[in-house]
C-alpha cells in the first residue's frame, strides 16, 4: 500500500481521491512518517454496523431457533426428488 504524507494529501486531495475511486488504490496516510489513517475505496457491502459479541451471538441463536422451527426432520428421498423436479 503506498504511503502519502499528510501535507501531500492536503495539497493533492483531489488527485489522490480520484486515484482511489478510479484505480481502487489504498493509501496509508502518515503524519511525520507515522501511520495515522488509511484511505480505501468505498464498498457499500462493507458498510455494516458493527455488533458486540453478545449481539452477534443473540442474532445467531435467534436464527438457529427460526431454522429449527422451519424443518425439524430431514427431507426424505422422495421429497428431495419432488423438489428437484419443480
Amino acid at each position: 500500500m503506498p504511503r502519502i504524507g499528510l501535507r501531500h494529501l492536503k495539497t493533492h486531495a483531489s488527485q489522490v481521491l480520484r486515484d482511489v475511486e478510479d484505480n481502487r488504490v489504498r493509501y496509508v496516510v502518515t503524519n511525520r512518517g507515522d501511520p495515522v489513517a488509511v484511505i480505501v475505496p468505498y464498498a457499500p457491502e462493507e458498510e455494516v454496523e458493527r455488533q458486540t459479541r453478545e449481539q452477534a451471538w443473540s442474532r445467531l441463536l435467534s436464527l438457529r431457533e427460526r431454522m429449527e422451527g422451519i424443518r425439524s426432520q430431514p427431507f426424505s428421498a422422495e421429497e428431495l426428488l419432488r423438489e428437484l423436479r419443480r
